[in-house]
């Protein structure tokens, strides 16, 4: 069997590697560079269902081990708390809502997992110049022979973007943003979020800080295009956050924050993912883990057309999935940026009152944008979603709530037998059936049907008597039905399956 080709070796190529592999498929991943480069934080904020996703490659406990929890986000005006909240878990997760760790550390875990996979295979120095494909597969550089191909080469994907055809529109935002990775003692910071709207050691502008492992701190500052950090005063600027204590500054880089994305994220047998499909401002820490989330939908799909537990079209839906998963990412993150960097003079004056506003009306902290934190993106309207009249989608919930699970949601995760739900979850296909339901007959390989005997799942499902559940292999909900006849049309949908004229 031909490899899968993985074209960038960063976490989202490192994921996609990893889940192709454990569906049991040979795997080839390319780099151009010599050598990973371990410096900086990068990308420090995963989110608990994306601590999930790598736990299926036995990572994610161990990247939750080394990485610092945080529960609370706390945002300020000036010297002011305007508002903080924590994180809603419907079941019962192992992991803890968000978990902050080096971008280096979390690439060394999944170094580790990969090195011990003999499905995989990398190659570092191997810059991607060509890539061409036909109905038997994907060659790049015309010599290296793949099945399918997962192009994530990060944000400076352009020439594997024009070797597809695919074009990047979006915008470029004038402000720069200033990041210190910093060693101190600050406490009581050890397991929040901060940030700060207008602070005096700031003024105008925002500061973000982050704890992180062995007594570091990640600070970001909105500086102006203008900022040289050649000329920067970086020892006062820290002062300015933490007072007359001792601290080791450990990395520095000065960021310009974009909004983009790929006009299409599967071209043929190559599917984009992460950086090279989307970028984002990193306020709610969007970018690595919608990536992760790029990789598995990706992975699972590209397993079962290469097993053939499912036709080619099921890939059409990756770009329906993730393309919109993106959009929605740009929404978000591009309203928190223009609350950020207001555009014009009337963007700002409304700013100034909403701050003021909040400081002694709590109505109005809905409207204060510091960043919507990281969430799974919904299916609600996928072409592989089967929706439930009983089960409308009520919107967008409130920061840090999550959906009632119904179709197209992730479900809660929570004990089943000697197991979790997610992770029997992802070895497939799963249908759970209510005790007074009649058992449906299905003929694929990869379904697995169980009772929902235990009151536990039962209630975090939300599950009504006589109720039926299919789960894909991503854990997300693909239907609820009432009968078992309703199963397989629904299985055939989850699987993009063509329908069949009667």
């Amino acid at each position: 069997m031909k490899p899968v080709l993985v074209l960038g070796a960063g976490p989202v190529g490192q994921t996609a590697a990893l889940l192709l592999a454990r569906w049991g498929l040979p795997v080839l991943m390319l780099d151009a560079r010599e050598k990973r480069d371990m410096v900086g934080s990068k990308a420090i904020c995963q989110q608990r269902d994306v601590l999930d996703v790598w736990e299926t490659v036995g990572a994610g406990a161990e990247i939750a081990r080394r990485g610092v929890t945080w529960t609370t986000a706390r945002t300020f005006h000036g010297d002011r708390e305007l508002f903080s909240f924590a994180f809603t878990d419907r079941g019962r997760s192992p992991f803890p809502p968000f978990v902050n760790i080096s971008q280096c550390e979390t690439e060394r875990i999944l170094d580790e997992k990969i090195a011990g996979n003999p499905l995989i295979e990398v190659r570092w120095a191997t810059a991607v110049s060509t890539i061409t494909q036909d109905d038997e597969g994907v060659t790049v550089n015309g010599t290296i022979d793949g099945s399918y191909a997962v192009a994530c080469p990060g944000a400076r994907g352009d020439l594997i973007r024009d070797q597809l055809g695919v074009s990047f529109d979006g915008e470029s935002f004038d402000d720069h943003f200033l990041i210190c990775d910093i060693r101190t003692d600050l406490p009581g910071w050890q397991r929040e979020r901060r940030f700060y709207f207008d602070p005096e050691w700031n003024p105008g502008r925002q500061v973000l800080i982050h704890p992180c492992p062995d007594d570091t701190f990640r600070i970001d500052w909105q500086v102006p295009p203008t900022f040289d950090i050649a000329k920067e005063d970086l020892d006062g600027r820290i002062r300015l956050v933490i007072g007359d204590r001792p601290y080791e500054l450990l990395w520095q880089s000065v960021y310009r924050f974009h909004s983009r994305i790929a006009d299409r994220m599967r071209v043929g047998r190559v599917l984009l993912a992460g950086d090279a499909a989307h970028l984002v401002s990193p306020f709610g820490a969007r970018g690595l883990n919608s990536g992760v989330l790029d990789a598995e939908n990706a992975a699972w799909k590209i397993a079962f057309v290469a097993h053939g537990w499912a036709p080619e079209s099921l890939l059409a839906s990756y770009h329906d999935e993730r393309h919109a998963a993106a959009a929605e990412n740009l929404a978000v993150t591009g309203a928190t940026m223009r609350f950020l960097v207001p555009p014009t003079e009337r963007d700002a004056r409304r700013r100034r009152e909403i701050l003021a506003k909040a400081a002694v009306d709590p109505s109005a902290r809905s409207q204060v944008d510091s960043g919507r934190l990281a969430e799974p993106f919904w299916y609600v309207d996928s072409p592989l979603t089967t929706p439930d009249p009983h089960r409308p989608f009520p919107g967008r919930p409130a920061r840090g709530d999550v959906p009632v699970p119904a179709p197209g949601i992730l479900v809660p995760d929570c004990p089943i037998g000697t197991s979790r739900l997610r992770a029997k979850a992802r070895n497939g296909i799963m249908v759970l059936v209510g005790d007074d339901a009649e058992m449906p007959v299905l003929h694929n390989e990869k379904v697995e049907s169980h009772r929902m005997s235990d009151p536990e799942l039962r209630e975090a499902l939300g599950a009504e008597p006589g109720e039926i559940w299919l789960l894909r292999p991503d854990a997300h909900v693909a239907a609820v039905v009432r009968s078992a006849h309703e199963v397989e049309p629904a299985l055939n949908r989850m699987l993009n399956k063509p329908e069949v004229k009667q």
